[in-house]
């Protein structure tokens, strides 16, 4: 309906700009038999007559020359949004909502973002750190970066990296408490877990008969990485992160890796997921391509 409606003002607004029909119809392509029925087609629709039509001249009725002048308005509005996006394709624009979590954010995003704006002048971010599922479609994200398995199968996703986990403690808290040496000793210790993400307080370790998910817990839970890398500094206990979060302290020894010889370390994706058609926007697609070829990505993850 729209598309008709959109030609139908098209083939008046010509005829009105013309004064004639098979003059009309030849600048739209049309013959003047398809024009006709264009404008009988529209007048019916709309229950009025919008031009009289004699054998030497046509004129708009005064219905006519109110839908004439809207029309023009409506197809003007048309052909600049045609031309922004167009423009946008050549030169990627607009607002882009970024949302990920404050690990990903503060270690790997943060740093390369200014690359990406000083590479797209005409490109905003609006980026949301939040350490929780979001629902993109309704809080109108148009990426987000997540570790780990995907949640619904209707979004799309790209994989722009791949990490892994460790379980780490500060020198203070292993000289105060003890270095757990088996993954059962974690029992007796102050774990820090993350919220929003239940399977992350099942910690994996091998075992004789497979992958042994241990649950564990202590006296905090937050949902936020940073708060856990904070507190981990300070010695209040031990946790398991993304490795990019933590590879930094572990090289200077600020915390300490544990139980590296039963810690099952599976290797987990690094997504871009985005509302369904989300990866066709020129803007979108840019800032994938960006990630996936960044040497940061390669080497931190």
């Amino acid at each position: 309906m729209i598309d008709a409606s959109l030609r139908e003002m098209q083939a008046i607004c010509r005829i009105a700009e013309t004064g004639s029909f098979a003059q009309a119809a030849d600048d739209l392509g049309l013959t003047a038999s398809a024009m006709s029925k264009l404008i009988g087609r529209l007048e019916a629709r709309l229950g009025v007559r919008l031009m009289t039509r004699t054998t030497r001249r046509l004129a708009l009725t005064s219905e006519g020359a109110t839908y004439v002048a809207r029309a023009r308005d409506i197809l003007a509005a048309v052909e600049d949004a045609e031309h922004e996006v167009m423009a946008s394709a050549a030169e990627p624009s607009g607002v882009l909502r970024v949302n990920t979590g404050t690990a990903f954010g503060r270690s790997i995003l943060g740093p390369i973002l200014p690359e990406f704006l000083a590479r797209y002048p005409k490109i905003r971010i609006d980026l949301g750190i939040a350490d929780r599922q979001v629902d993109l479609i309704g809080e109108q994200w148009d990426v987000a970066i997540r570790m780990g398995q995907l949640g619904d199968p209707a979004l799309i996703a790209r994989k722009i990296g791949e990490s892994s986990r460790a379980i780490c403690a500060s020198p203070a808290y292993l000289e105060r408490f003890g270095t757990p040496q088996t993954p059962a000793d974690l029992a007796q210790h102050d774990c820090i877990v993350i919220s929003g993400f239940p399977y992350l307080r099942r910690w994996p370790f091998a075992s004789p008969e497979g992958v042994n998910l241990l649950d564990v817990s202590g006296s905090l839970v937050t949902d936020s990485s940073d708060v856990i890398v904070d507190m981990m500094l300070a010695g209040v206990g031990i946790a398991r992160l993304a490795r990019f979060t933590v590879a930094q302290h572990i090289a200077n020894g600020r915390l300490v890796e544990i139980l590296k010889d039963v810690h099952r370390i599976d290797p987990f994706p690094v997504h871009a997921i985005m509302p369904p058609g989300g990866n066709r926007s020129p803007k979108v697609r840019v800032f994938l391509d960006f990630l996936a070829a960044h040497p940061l990505l390669k080497t931190s993850l």
